[in-house]
Order: structure tokens, then sequence, then C-alpha cells
């Protein structure tokens, strides 16, 4: 829509006036990395631009996005800040990937908000910018981020991530300038409701911001984000963020990208995670991992840690909680997976973050984009599918400056995986488990599976669950189902003979254990 000239004050007016004129003159070059900069080098006039600033205070930044920074106590830029920022303030689009924990949630947002106060948008105006998140923990992050930066701007915002009546929200986010929502929820605005009308192609909507690409796809998203894409103005600026740069994400910026920017911020390091994360595994049967897990918990009673587990059916997560907690390891445990019920799930991510100490059992949901503070270590229980899953579970911890750990439990069959990580760059040291402390936890979770007919029948769904995401894996160099020791699993569990397993077509011993 047209644009209300004379809105802004006569500061306003002088401050948008030197922005606009240092955003042309100190621009970065087109497809250069302002990380690849010397620091020290300055242009022939003796200028140093905007490209080579380090704190968000030397960026051609509005007085109201500085006050927002400094209320999030945001000063110095990371590298992928430092390295997409420039290109998004003079307008280009860009595609980037950079480890999970590396700031890019500000690398979208303020270029947004700058944008959007360049152009004199206000509240008087519809719909300016959309930020498309795979998941509603990371939309309510994203949200919470823009409502701390963008408090001093005349705009308004708004979360659409379901959970409400329809017509209710509809109304609500109508008026909105900055929309954060869930691809599917916001598709189906786009579809059914008149609140979807800012989002026509005849309105000048200038930003679109899909970050977490690679999360929205593999979550099944791509032809959700196909639609959107076909509902938005040709005319716009998109900034695509990923963790990893796949087939998939190249796909994604074709449908949506203009002449992009490509910007891969740690391509030249030597590790494909940050150094301060040390990488750790054990191989151990099958049938020691509950065992091996528990012992994990009770020798860790003063970390705050994130366990992920097949991420098929929450089963497997709702057992070990479950059967954990019925054991009373000394920790506060909880859980978290995609079939709660949104109210439940947002409870689980705020009472976690909140905690000092504490255990979180999950599946993938939480494994990309979220921010949990001071997670000192992520264990995978479950062996992820690729690579690219490991490193985004792992990117729960080490985050922004922080150390961390991880322990992924692998079964021999899958020692593999440990090749494939080496490959990647990752060196993870083999840690052996303590078996005292595995026998002792057997006959206990034993104990609780007997006494609580819910928790028997969660063992069985979630032995089944297990048994089948194993099967399905993809990798088959690395997941072979057929040599479980089902009967062995299913003691582990504390059952006393192992369920049927339908999925299993194979022979083997699990086809074996399957019959008995």
């Amino acid at each position: 829509m047209p644009r209300r000239q004379g809105r802004s004050g006569g500061g306003d007016a002088d401050e948008l006036a030197e922005l606009r004129e240092r955003v042309i003159s100190e621009a970065p070059e087109a497809g250069s990395n302002p990380l690849l900069t010397d620091a020290e080098e300055v242009e022939a006039d003796g200028k140093v631009t905007f490209s080579r600033a380090r704190r968000f205070s030397e960026l051609p930044l509005s007085r109201r996005t500085l006050a927002g920074l400094a209320r999030g106590k945001w000063e110095k830029m990371t590298d992928v800040q430092r390295a997409t920022i420039g290109h998004a303030l003079a307008g280009r689009d860009v595609l980037a990937a950079a480890r999970t924990g590396s700031g890019k949630t500000l690398a979208f947002l303020v270029p947004l908000l700058e944008l959007l106060w360049r152009e004199r948008w206000s509240a008087l105006d519809r719909l300016g910018g959309l930020v498309v998140s795979p998941t509603r923990e990371l939309a309510l992050q994203i949200f919470d981020v823009l409502r701390t930066l963008g408090q001093k701007h005349d705009l308004s915002a708004g979360l659409v991530i379901g959970g409400k009546d329809q017509q209710e929200e509809a109304a609500r986010i109508a008026p909105m300038n900055i929309l954060v929502a869930t691809p599917g929820r916001l598709l189906h605005h786009i579809d059914q409701t008149a609140a979807s009308r800012p989002l026509d192609a005849s309105e000048a909507t200038p930003g679109s911001l899909p970050p977490q690409a690679d999360r929205l796809l593999d979550l099944g998203f791509k032809q959700t984000m196909a639609a959107i894409l076909e509902e938005l103005p040709r005319k716009r600026q998109t900034l695509l963020f990923s963790a990893t740069q796949t087939r998939r994400v190249a796909d994604l910026a074709s449908l949506s990208l203009s002449e992009p920017q490509y910007i891969s911020v740690h391509a030249a390091s030597k590790t494909a995670t940050p150094t301060r994360l040390q990488h750790h595994h054990m191989l151990i049967e099958p049938e020691q991992k509950l065992d091996v897990l528990w012992g994990f918990v009770r020798s860790h009673l003063q970390a705050k840690t994130i366990c992920f587990l097949s991420s098929l059916h929450p089963a497997q997560v709702a057992f070990v909680h479950a059967a954990f907690s019925a054991l009373r390891p000394g920790v506060s445990l909880l859980c978290l997976h995609g079939r709660q019920k949104q109210m439940k799930r947002l409870a689980v991510y705020t009472e976690f973050c909140a905690k000092k100490h504490a255990v979180l059992f999950a599946t993938d949901v939480a494994a990309r984009g979220l921010d949990f503070p001071t997670v000192q270590w992520v264990v995978q229980a479950d062996a992820p599918e690729d690579v690219a899953t490991y490193i985004h579970r792992t990117g729960r911890t080490a985050r922004h400056t922080a150390s961390g750990r991880a322990l992924l439990l692998l079964s021999p069959s899958e020692k593999a995986f440990v090749d494939q990580l080496s490959a990647a760059r990752i060196a993870t040291q083999r840690l052996r488990p303590n078996k005292q402390q595995a026998d002792a936890a057997r006959a206990q979770a034993a104990t609780a599976v007997r006494e609580r007919a819910d928790i028997k029948y969660t063992a069985q769904r979630a032995l089944v669950s297990y048994v089948r995401s194993v099967k399905l894996q993809a990798d088959k160099a690395v997941f072979d189902a057929s040599s479980l020791p089902l009967q062995k699993l299913a003691e582990s569990y504390g059952l006393a003979a192992a369920p049927r397993v339908r999925s299993l077509s194979g022979g083997g011993k699990a086809k074996e254990a399957a019959k008995n």
C-alpha cells in the first residue's frame, strides 16, 4: 500500500536521510563476505565502512532499533550477523548457513525492522514483514526477541501458531505489520479467512523471512511453503537461514530468492560444530541403553540435560519419562514431543528454561532452532537419522559463547555413524559405561513396570516404536533392525516378553523374538 509521507518528525526525517545515505554508500559489495575482510583494512579514502563493523552500534541503524538492542544487551555481533546484516540492510536477498546457536534470529529481525522503519511503515499500515518458523516453540522465541528488539518502533506484531479460535485469531492478526507464524496455520488463514488479505500479491510486503529453512523442509513443509510464497508479492526481500545447506534448501531458495547473496559462515572452519562443544560416544548393546541412560541421569543431578529419543512416535519419550520418574532420580524430569497440546508444549518449554538443573526427554521437535539456556549436556539415546540431525541436536548446547558436551549412544552395528561424523569434521571421544550403575537400574525399572499397568502399556508401545524407527531409517549401512535382540530389549524395558512388531518383514533375531 502507498507509504504515508510526513509521519516522522523532523529528527526522524534527518536520521532517516542520514542512514539511507550510509546504507547506499557503505554497503558491502554484492557477492562479498564481510567476515573475510581484514578488520584493519580501510577504503582508499580512509573510511571504514559498516561492512567491517563488529558492534551493532557501528551499523547504520535507527535509534529505535539501537534502543531495543541495548534493552536486550546485544552489543557485539556474531559471525552470522556480521556476514549477513550488511547485505540485508542494502536490500539484497540472502541465503545463509550458520551453525546452531550462532545468532541467526537477530540476523533477520534487525534488517526487517530497519527496512520497515526506512519505508516509514507504522501501525496504520498493513502487513509488512513475515517470519515463518518450523515449530511453535521457535516461533514463540522469535516473537519474544522481536518484542524486545522492536519495543521503540511504531509497529504492531502478531504470533500465528494456532491453539486459538480461528475467527478470533483472524480478527487479531488482520491489522498486524509483522507476523511470526508456523507454515500450516499461516496457509490456513491465507486460504480460509479474510484476515489473510494483507498477504495478497497486490500488497507491498517488503520482508519475507523463513528461518531454519532446512527444518521447514525436514518437517514436510515444502508444498506449504511453495503455496505461501505463491501468495506473496514478487517484489519483496527474502532472507533464508538454515544450519545446513542441502539440496532441498537450494530448491526452496530457487523458489523464493532473487539474485541472493550466498553466505556459508563456517564453511572454512576445521570443525562442523562449535569448538566449545566436546563430543563423546559409547558403544553399547541395545539392551543396555536404558540402563546406561539411567546411570547418566543419576550421575549428573547438578546438570541441565536434553535427551533425544526416537521421533517416530512419542511412546519412547513418554515411557522413559514415566519409568525414570517412578524411580525418583533426584532431579526434575520433563518430556516434550509433537503430539502434546500446544499449551502443554509451551508450558514444558518454559519450565525447562527456568530450571537450573533438569532433564528434558524430547523428540526432534526440540532439535532445531530452540534456544534452551544453560544446557550443559545433550544426550542422544537413539541415534539420529543423519549427521545433519546430529548437528542440530547437539546445537542445543554450546550456544553463543557457552561451552557444552554431547553424548551419543550407539549399538555396535551403528558404529559406522562415528565414521560419518569424522568425515563431517566432528571428532568424538569414546567413553565406556559404568556397568555397576546399569545393573542396578534394570532391576528398579522392572519393578516399576510390574507395579504400574500404565507404565507397562507405555513400555510395550515404546519398544515397538523404537524397533519400527530403526526399521524405517534410510541409511542401512548404520541401521539394521534385523540385528535387534527383541527379547533382551523387552527385558531391559521391564517386560517379560517382547510384543509383536508387525513392521519387521526380514529374518534374524528380531523376527524370531517377535514370534515368542
